[in-house]
């Protein structure tokens, strides 16, 4: 390939990607061809169901329709890719002078034309890094730690990685300094990429990193780099630095094989330290090629090209354009054009006027805003659900599926289950609906966590089943929704982890708090709280404040109660360092106690969590919705 001029590249590029004629059917009307595919296939819809072993006939494993009776691991027109390496190496012999990686130029504030690097500057920029890692001593197998925001230099170190065998290990600003420390000691990182901001926190804990020789500092000049103590062991030294010092001593490469962990990614926690989640290369292969399976790619496929400014809509016009727009989207068709030369095609503009798909995943979309991004931008979105445990998405939506709220079918490179959670009323024989946690397994599961084979025992089971800890229920058309969380633990709509006891723990020193229930989910991005108050203290609240009040129903509804509750709570937050997503938002305060009696505590005196949601569902969606209120809308 090296040898093709760029005009027979392109050319080569393109019939590569050409589908072939079966594809003129519509997207999803191959997926009824395996339905009755073996005699132990049950089709409903987008999935099949098998037994988990064939001689107890318990149908309860369901896989993709697109490949029922085989996961996933490789692509199927290129089965020799198996690591992330060969899949750059074959992008960069067939793309080499496309457009690859885009950085936004600002100037004064004023954002500006992309700046683009070609796949092939790309590759030989990945070279020089790896061979500057080799010169600097790191050998196959070395942790390499980077540390800055997403930017090119970010890909093409990780891809560095891939072609030398080094391990990558994410280190994110939200992690906080401790947790950032403990990773780059747990996982021995040897070298660190990092930005300015982000050396700034490094040096205050370098000395107590012992494994890291290398740091290199993205985006700044040797000149201004700080001076290390001529007794410290790390050298400190510029990106650029670094790439002429690889293309000074470039290196052959030292591919990896499928096998080979790719990357050490830690997870945030909620409490303790974070846990190191191992990947190989063959992890996101068949995880990639799965997605492959769901979504077609071409080579037209870019980056919105621009952001151009639509017209005020009038209410009305666009009430009746979407509501027309919607019924026909869900009755299968895309319904009259004149919308979308009248509306829509404005707000399409917003994102270049090119969309063909748009991915979702970390949290769930609400169905309302999932209907509302297919009808104004006209495109297919598809929604997916996954973790770091499974290398990214365990299930999907398909092309051609229209139905909202949930998370698709399974990833053809794994399968799932629904396990019984007696303990939340969650079975199998649940009506109208099978419910229960979500199990996943296939290669696109993690190894292990890193150094900690207790807490990996906890999560795989004996016959290879991550057990992800929500809760989901299969729908008639074999697509997964998820419904609850079986640990204490949610999910905000950024993606942030809560630990609900960490947060009532510490309101609980609040002089105003007898109790309290904090809560939040993946359909919002703060936490709101519901506080049993002590009615001594509020009534010498009151009576300092100067208010009146008939009863302490009334006094517990001023929201000059509330506000001086929520500041007083969050006092007491800032003292504990809770990070911003911990604080909560909004305070509903109620008098009456959380009892056995009344259903909302355990014998132990723990909160019975899905049965106070039910409880203060009214007050919960009220906060949320004043809360909604209170932040200006945005198109």
């Amino acid at each position: 390939m090296e040898s093709l001029h760029a005009p027979q590249r392109r050319l080569h590029a393109i019939h590569s990607h050409l589908l072939p004629p079966s594809t003129d059917h519509p997207p999803h009307s191959h997926l009824h061809a395996n339905l009755t595919a073996g005699e132990f296939a049950h089709g409903h819809g987008y999935s099949v169901v098998l037994p988990e072993k064939l001689h107890t006939g318990k149908w309860d494993v369901h896989r993709s329709a697109r490949s029922p009776f085989n996961l996933v691991s490789r692509f199927a027109d290129h089965p020799q890719i198996g690591t992330l390496h060969d899949n750059f190496v074959r992008s960069v012999e067939v793309f080499r002078d496309y457009k690859f990686l885009g950085t936004r130029n600002r100037v004064d504030g004023t954002v500006g034309e992309y700046k683009w690097m070609t796949y092939g500057e790309a590759a030989t920029a990945r070279e020089a890094i790896g061979s500057g890692l080799r010169f600097h001593g790191l050998e196959k197998g070395a942790c390499v730690g980077l540390y800055f925001i997403n930017r090119p230099e970010w890909l093409i170190v990780d891809y560095a990685c891939s072609a030398y065998s080094f391990i990558s290990v994410p280190l994110y600003d939200t992690l906080g300094p401790d947790a950032v420390k403990y990773a780059v000691n747990h996982a021995g990182v040897q070298a660190v990429f990092c930005a300015p901001q982000t050396l700034s926190t490094m040096l205050t804990f370098v000395s107590e990193i012992p494994s890291v020789q290398l740091i290199v500092v993205v985006g700044g000049m040797d000149e201004h780099l700080p001076s290390l103590p001529s007794t410290s062991r790390v050298k400190l030294i510029s990106y650029l630095k670094l790439i002429s010092q690889g293309r000074s001593n470039l290196q052959p490469f030292c591919p990896p094989k499928p096998e080979d962990v790719a990357t050490i990614c830690y997870t945030s926690g909620t409490t303790g330290t974070p846990k190191g989640v191992v990947l190989t290369h063959g992890n996101f292969i068949a995880n990639a090629a799965g997605f492959c399976h769901a979504v077609t790619f071409y080579p037209s496929d870019i980056i919105a090209n621009s952001v151009k400014t639509s017209g005020t809509l009038r209410e009305r016009l666009f009430q009746t354009a979407y509501s027309s727009k919607k019924q026909s989207i869900m009755s299968g068709s895309n319904g009259s054009p004149i919308w979308d030369r009248l509306v829509f095609n404005k707000i399409k503009e917003k994102l270049g006027g090119r969309v063909r798909f748009m991915g979702s995943g970390a949290s769930p979309l609400s169905p309302d805003v999932m209907d509302f991004l297919r009808v104004c931008f006209g495109c297919q979105v598809i929604e997916g659900y996954g973790m770091t445990e499974t290398s990214c998405a365990m299930s999907m939506m398909d092309e051609g599926d229209n139905l909202s709220g949930h998370v698709g079918s399974p990833n053809p490179a794994c399968e799932i289950k629904l396990v019984d959670v007696p303990e939340m009323n969650y079975t199998s024989e649940d009506q109208p609906h099978p419910r229960g946690e979500i199990c996943v397994r296939g290669p696109i599961v993690f190894q292990g966590y890193h150094k900690d084979e207790i807490q990996t025992k906890e999560v795989i089971d004996d016959d290879g089943w991550l057990h992800t800890g929500d809760i989901g229920l299969w729908l008639p058309g074999g697509q997964l929704k998820i419904i609850d969380r079986k640990k204490n633990i949610f999910k905000l709509a950024q993606g942030e982890y809560i630990a609900p006891e960490k947060v009532e723990n510490v309101y609980a020193k609040c002089e105003f708090v007898a109790q309290s229930f904090v809560y939040g989910d993946s359909f919002n991005s703060c936490l709101v709280v519901i506080v049993v108050v002590d009615p001594d203290v509020l009534k010498a609240w009151a009576a300092s404040a100067g208010i009146k009040y008939e009863d302490l129903s009334q006094l517990c509804s001023d929201p000059r109660a509330r506000t001086a509750v929520l500041a007083s709570m969050d006092a007491l937050g800032k003292e504990a360092q809770l990070r911003g997503f911990e604080f909560a938002k909004a305070v509903t305060l109620v008098l009456e106690p959380f009892t056995l009696e009344n259903g909302l505590l355990t014998p132990t005196f723990k909160i019975k969590r899905p049965q106070a949601k039910e409880h203060f569902a009214k007050a919960i969606s009220t906060m949320y919705s004043e809360l909604s209120d209170a932040v200006p809308a945005k198109l």
